[in-house]
């Protein structure tokens, strides 16, 4: 049974939810920075599997640690479900999260609220450092809003909004968000299979 895993992300609004989601585990959960790795895998996969799958499997590797990746995007169906895996660099390279919320809703300026419906879907990939790689996913199902809302979260987080809550994801409280995003639920189904498969 592994003693440590690794969140195979530098993201720290992204490495919260995971410690958040996945505390229940009788391990430690380490950062690369903890562990002297500072540099990024480039996600150059065309999907979000792809990305996740090849960020686990480089920090696995590298750590000699089992390590859990996510790769998230934002669909947007007016747009032909872009970004998708281009999330993180819709806006350009070096965009701030305001950048790619400002581009996003500029993009959408003339579509109704009806036609304003997108996803949030998240793949997790985990890794043995002998290159063995399961996957899980989740998402979940919204509204792009007209102008931002809420401090919490980040990302895209102030322009989602569940219609459900009447609040966007950065309106709600982490304990709430984790019980209805994307993220959440891939972790509830990555925490089954580390159970299942390294009786954690």
């Amino acid at each position: 049974m592994p003693d440590r895993l690794l969140l195979a992300t530098n993201n720290r609004g992204k490495a919260r939810e995971l410690e958040e989601l996945l505390w229940e585990l009788p391990v430690e959960l380490v950062l690369p920075g903890e562990l002297g790795i500072t540099a990024e895998v480039e996600e150059v996969g065309g999907s979000l599997e792809e990305n996740a799958r090849l960020k686990a499997t480089v920090l696995a590797k590298e750590s000699r640690l089992l390590a859990l990746a996510d790769d998230s995007g934002l669909e947007v169906d007016a747009l032909g479900g872009e970004p998708g895996p281009l999330s993180a660099r819709y806006a350009g390279e070096g965009a701030s999260d305001k950048d790619r919320v400002d581009y996003l809703l500029a993009k959408l300026k003339r579509v109704p609220r009806e036609k304003r419906t997108a996803r949030f879907r998240c793949v997790i990939a985990i890794a043995t450092p002998e290159g063995e790689v399961e996957l899980c996913s989740g998402e979940c199902q919204g509204f792009i809003t007209f102008e931002p809302r809420g401090e919490k979260g980040f990302g895209y987080d102030p322009v989602f909004y569940f219609p459900g809550l009447d609040k966007t994801m950065a309106e709600l409280p982490l304990e709430i968000k984790n019980k209805v995003s994307h993220r959440g639920a891939a972790a509830r189904e990555a925490l089954k299979s580390l159970r299942r498969k390294y009786k954690l």
